[in-house]
């Protein structure tokens, strides 16, 4: 009994060196700057991430009510969108590119796909 409690102890003890090193290179990671990283040629799908997941289209029509330029908002009275289960309803979308707002202006109806960034939907065609 005492030779397995003293296998048990060298087996933590040999450890704990390994242990302290794994995070002390953790805490290194938080300042590590990823800004010139190549995130690009990453491969995502092991992460749980794929361009599938990351950058999921919804499509919708809709009248135009309001366009504000300088903000980059478009608002729109839109029909249901079915694949977010959306209901018709008015309300403003923030848009990727401002120049896109030039192309419309108040009754018109469009066509538009947009996406989820963050908690936000963000409008990326306006047709």
């Amino acid at each position: 009994m005492k030779r397995i409690a003293m296998l048990g102890l060298l087996v933590a003890l040999g450890a704990a060196p390994r242990i302290a090193f794994a995070q002390a290179s953790a805490m290194n990671a938080k300042g590590m700057d990823m800004k010139s990283m190549d995130m690009k040629s990453m491969d995502m799908q092991h992460m749980g991430m794929n361009k599938k997941t990351m950058t999921k289209t919804h499509k919708g029509i809709g009248v135009v009510r309001d366009v504000n330029t300088a903000d980059g908002v478009i608002t729109l009275a839109h029909e249901p969108i079915k694949s977010l289960n959306w209901p018709a309803m008015t309300m403003g979308f923030k848009v990727n590119n401002k120049t896109m707002l030039d192309k419309v202006k108040p009754g018109d109806k469009v066509q538009f796909t947009l996406v989820q960034t963050g908690k936000d939907y963000v409008i990326t065609s306006v047709k």
